[in-house]
């Protein structure tokens, strides 16, 4: 029977069910959660961002914006259910790590087969690769490399990427430059901007201290079994601090271009998201609880620095986009402000 209700708790958190609660949903819901599909919001805004900028360029498709949307949160959806089945292969999920605490881990908890799982992943992945595979042979060879290139980070980002600390350097490419300038490339039907390159890189600081707080959250786990992500390298304060800086870097990005001219000065609604910044940043330059805090704070535990840099990461990306829609509005009734 059809779940509607779950489809939406699915979209907004990573549910907690039981192995008899999941035998009742229907496929759609299964595969959201299984897909942790509450996550796809960071990619929806990234598509956005690229799609407002073509449309900005004058060249717009709804259609190749749509498909372009629905291919990358397929590809995202793959990525997720290759994580778990990586890690799940090697060992790292056992023994209720990290990963089976904050979520069903859908092998783990023995939730899907792996028969099943192996389908749940091919037929994501086809549905990937087919959109991708229309969207080169109606834009050409560029977006084939484009394509490419997010296939790269796709099936390499579990192993070795992430367990060598480049899984966060990745999120920066594959956020920024792939998933923004890639949407812009194929909606404007080929052009490629360096404007939109420098734009994609300040949003996509935002995903990127989330995969920071995920990864601190869990780095003595992963310490131990010899997953080696950057805040593994480069130790939990460090990692804490380099998430806050990354916080003020996109700050300090935007305002820099509103007064050079290259962005309006509607993009200064993300200044609106200051409350929630700092309400972040107190959690930050703390350590990590070494158990549950009563209250709020605890929900969703062990989910801890990541819940909070979600949260505001949500919360800013929503105001970047809300001012780059203004901007693109008032560029388009004749307001310029010298865009390179």
């Amino acid at each position: 029977m059809v779940n509607t209700s779950m489809w939406i708790k699915a979209l907004r958190v990573i549910p907690q069910i039981t192995k008899a609660e999941w035998n009742t949903l229907d496929v759609i819901s299964r595969w959201l959660i299984a897909t942790r599909a509450a996550v796809f919001i960071m990619t929806a805004l990234a598509a956005a961002i690229g799609g407002l900028l073509a449309y900005r360029s004058g060249n717009f498709s709804m259609g190749l914006f749509l498909l372009s949307l629905f291919g990358i949160v397929m590809a995202h959806a793959s990525n997720n259910l290759l994580n778990d089945l990586v890690d799940h292969k090697r060992g790292i999920d056992k023994d209720n790590y990290y990963r089976s605490l904050y979520g069903p881990q859908p092998l783990e908890h023995g939730l899907l087969s792996l028969k099943k799982f192996y389908n749940y992943l091919f037929v994501t992945l086809g549905i990937a690769m087919v959109v991708g595979i229309y969207l080169v042979a109606v834009t050409g060879i560029g977006a084939f490399w484009l394509m490419g290139a997010g296939l790269f980070f796709l099936l390499f980002y579990t192993w070795p990427l992430k367990y060598y600390g480049l899984g966060e350097p990745s999120v920066i490419l594959v956020w920024g430059p792939l998933m923004v300038g890639g949407t812009y490339f194929v909606v404007s039907g080929g052009q490629w901007d360096n404007w939109v390159v420098l734009l994609s890189l300040v949003y996509a600081l935002g995903p990127t201290t989330v995969l920071f707080g995920k990864h601190t959250d869990k780095l003595p786990e992963d310490k131990a079994k010899g997953v080696r992500t950057l805040p593994v390298v480069i130790g939990e304060k460090a990692a804490r601090y380099s998430t806050i800086v990354f916080w003020l870097l996109q700050y300090g990005f935007i305002i820099t271009l509103v007064l050079t001219g290259r962005l309006g000065p509607a993009m200064l609604i993300v200044l609106l998201a200051i409350p929630k910044l700092i309400w972040a940043i107190k959690v930050f330059v703390k350590p990590r609880p070494a158990a549950k805090p009563e209250g709020a704070a605890g929900e969703g535990w062990p989910l801890y620095l990541v819940s909070h840099a979600f949260i505001y990461n949500r919360a800013f990306g929503l105001l970047f986009l809300l001012g780059l829609i203004v901007d693109v509005i008032l560029y388009k009734l004749g307001f310029v402000w010298n865009l390179m």
